[in-house]
């Protein structure tokens, strides 16, 4: 059997780390914002090239904060894509602000700048673009709308630890390091995943910062004083622990998903089966990989049959789920999202999947198209 994930196999390739800096943990006993806390969040800024990290319990907390951090709340709206997990825009609506969802480019799954343009409103304040499947989206065209307009740029990078891009300049940057802030999730199947949950929002501002850090501990500046509104979200100190050492293995997991997406890309191709476009300005980390068929369910069922695991990131857009039913939006108002989710099945890709597994998933998918 050929998994979606294989954290067994990853384990086994760090265990001996990933041991002992869980015993350093439990014989500090510093488990709430402790030793290593700290120092991941030094770290995770410097690989992300930013000044500032605040860990929290997870992605969607990250989310959450940011939204706190930025100001955001009743009466405003937040531009988000529409073809996305749900915390991209639950968080959103958990300030009590509006999202407003906007279609997806086809070739990629990434917010469309054009789309983000018409959905401005004297309400809006901020986008959030998502980096969908380890792709950076276009934060060039985007950032320039975001900065026409005088809008916060909040970057959704829950799964595109270390993928770069170019806004044009000629200049490579990080995932992260583009917007006004970006927030991270460690959930364990991430390129970058804790031992359960957890996340981050990194930012270049002092004052977003030192907001955060108040926000994630019940805006607490001594013992049992609060000087603001705040949430119990932090990022424990064993999961800080394991994320150092994985860390020190991204860059090396990463280049290994991406010659994985490479071999996919060719041998799929060959047999005429669609695949999502890497654009020429981004270098993608491969969270995801992706192929979009006309008769998804069938070719999931047959791989099933015949041992590999698959998913499928995501089977609804989200003006289509019922939890955002009050929004008002109806089935045909984003096409592409809607066609995109018909059709989209994720084959594996970890970083200790073969050569061999992957002719061998491509075999199967070509016995099925072409039979």
């Amino acid at each position: 059997m050929i998994p979606l994930v294989d954290l067994k196999k990853q384990y086994k390739t760090i265990r001996k780390d990933v041991n002992k800096a869980v015993q350093g943990v439990l014989d500090r006993c510093d488990f709430i914002l402790g030793e290593d806390v700290r120092k991941f969040e030094e770290e995770f800024a410097r690989f992300c090239t930013v000044k500032h990290c605040v860990g929290v319990d997870s992605g969607t907390g990250a989310l959450e904060l940011a939204m706190h951090a930025l100001g955001i709340g009743p009466g405003d709206e937040v531009i988000v894509p529409v073809f996305t997990f749900y915390a991209t825009a639950s968080a959103v609506a958990s300030v009590g602000a509006k999202p407003v969802f906007v279609d997806v480019e086809d070739d990629t799954g990434n917010m469309h700048p054009r789309k983000v343009d018409t959905a401005i409103t004297s309400k809006t304040k901020a986008i959030v673009p998502v980096h969908l499947f380890g792709q950076p989206a276009n934060l060039g065209e985007i950032g320039k709308i975001a900065r026409a307009r005088k809008l916060f740029l909040v970057e959704d990078a829950a799964q595109a630890h270390g993928s770069t891009l170019d806004l044009g300049d000629g200049k490579r940057r990080v995932a992260g390091s583009v917007g006004d802030l970006a927030c991270f999730s460690f959930y364990p199947g991430k390129n970058l995943g804790a031992y359960g949950d957890g996340g981050a929002v990194v930012t270049d501002s002092a004052e977003i910062d030192q907001k955060l850090r108040l926000l994630r501990d019940y805006g607490r500046t001594g013992k049992y004083e609060h000087s603001l509104l705040g949430y119990n979200r932090r990022l424990d100190t064993i999961q800080a622990a394991v994320l150092r050492v994985k860390l020190k293995k991204l860059a090396q997991w990463n280049k290994k998903r991406r010659q994985n997406g490479e071999l996919f890309d060719s041998l799929l191709t060959e047999i005429g089966v669609r695949v999502f476009k890497i654009s020429s300005f981004a270098e993608a980390v491969r969270h995801v990989y992706a192929i979009r068929v006309q008769n998804r369910d069938q070719l999931a069922e047959y791989l099933k049959e015949k041992g590999v695991a698959t998913g499928v990131h995501y089977p609804v857009p989200l003006h289509l789920q019922k939890a955002f039913a009050y929004l008002g939006y109806k089935r045909g108002d984003f096409p592409t999202a809607e066609k995109m989710a018909d059709e989209i099945l994720s084959l594996p890709i970890f970083p200790e999947l073969t050569k061999a597994d992957i002719k061998k998933i491509v075999g199967h998918v070509r016995e099925f198209t072409h039979r």
